[in-house]
């Protein structure tokens, strides 16, 4: 029969273990759950949500197998804007307009939670990637952004400027994409309000220099002249032809239908001369070469008159395209005001820490018995 075992009893090593555990795990646990409970500054969150929405509604081509495209826009912009609210710059701007470093830094007694003033941007940045929080659905678009701070004043002050920022950023990428779109249309416009204003100045010009506003018009009534005078000749010479038959050659009558006669062709002459188509006509061509030179400026002026409504037509177009395709950022959660503190998370901190201390401990006992067996 066997020996009865005695009580087994603490030994050294035993008491060495309990001391580490003591040192190492409960000591530390038990000062930082009087550092969370007793010194941390109650921190505060503002949430606010939105996402970026087009002003263009689907066309026939976005519903037969545009959407792959629209998606791809959308989510770029939105990839842009994540990048955005994680960047040095809008940490700068808001900085700039609300004093972050004072709000971080309020609390003076909370070393680890607090802000260490003033510090550089580099800190500050750093800071702000553990104070905001950012959550991006790629698949859907929307983004959500929580703040902390150590008043819920200052929180949702911070989550409104952000928003405020966001949405300055957008309007600069819509104004930026509008001039891109609308660069050439106005080009084409500027051109064509320049040539219908030469034109314009080109026919006052010729009016003003030949004291006409329409030689078709004058020539017309040049026309008409003619025919009367045509008709007086006829009837001047058939008076004649009569006289011939009935009086001497030298009678008063006779020279008198003779005189008629003349003065009514040399008044025909001149007129043909002056409108440019008569034997005695100028080299010039008179009233049918500024006739032609006037159509021309005319046709001119037409062309130039059509090419501008067109181009003004285009370019109404292009700034309604640009317009219907522009971006604007829509809130699903408006800048929220906490009522009670939900920050920092105690129990999820010290649980944490006490089981990463454990886990540490435990392992390094285990190390350090394996070692003393092997020996």
């Amino acid at each position: 029969m066997a020996p009865p075992v005695g009580r087994a009893r603490p030994r050294p090593r035993h008491r060495v273990v309990l001391a580490t555990f003591v040192m190492l795990v409960l000591l530390p646990s038990l000062a930082a759950g009087l550092y969370l409970w007793r010194v941390a500054a109650p921190q505060y969150a503002s949430t606010v949500g939105f996402s970026i929405r087009k002003e263009d509604a689907p066309s026939a081509v976005d519903l037969l197998g545009g959407f792959a495209s629209v998606s791809g826009s959308s989510a770029s912009d939105a990839d842009m804007l994540y990048e955005f609210l994680r960047s040095q710059q809008l940490v700068t701007d808001i900085d700039a307009q609300v004093d972050l470093r004072q709000i971080w830094s309020r609390p003076t007694g909370d070393p680890v939670f607090a802000y260490h003033a003033p510090g550089t941007v580099e800190d500050l940045l750093a800071y702000w990637r553990r104070m905001v929080a950012i959550r991006y659905e790629s698949r859907t678009g929307l983004i959500e952004v929580r703040v902390l701070a150590f008043d819920p004043a200052d929180a949702r002050r911070i989550a409104s400027a952000i928003f405020d920022k966001s949405t300055t950023m957008i309007n600069d990428l819509n104004s930026s994409a509008r001039e891109d779109a609308i660069r050439y249309a106005r080009s084409e416009l500027s051109t064509a309000v320049e040539r219908l204003k030469q034109a314009r100045q080109a026919v006052t010009a010729f009016r003003n220099a030949n004291q006409m506003v329409d030689p078709s018009a004058d020539i017309q009534s040049q026309a008409s002249l003619l025919g009367v005078l045509q008709n007086q000749l006829a009837s001047a010479m058939i008076e004649l032809d009569l006289l011939q038959g009935t009086v001497r050659e030298g009678d008063l009558r006779m020279v008198q239908a003779r005189r008629k006669v003349t003065a009514i062709e040399d008044r025909i002459t001149a007129e043909k001369a002056r409108t440019g188509a008569g034997p005695t006509a100028t080299g010039d061509g008179g009233l049918a070469t500024l006739v032609g030179d006037y159509e021309r400026l005319s046709v001119d002026r037409d062309f130039a008159e059509r090419s501008y409504v067109s181009a003004l037509a285009a370019y109404d177009g292009a700034v309604a395209d640009a317009q219907r395709k522009s971006r604007y950022l829509a809130t699903y959660v408006a800048p929220t005001l906490a009522q009670k503190a939900e920050y920092p998370r105690r129990s999820v901190l010290l649980g944490g820490l006490a089981g990463f201390l454990f886990l540490s401990w435990s392992l390094a006992v285990l190390m350090i018995h394996s070692l003393r067996d092997r020996r």
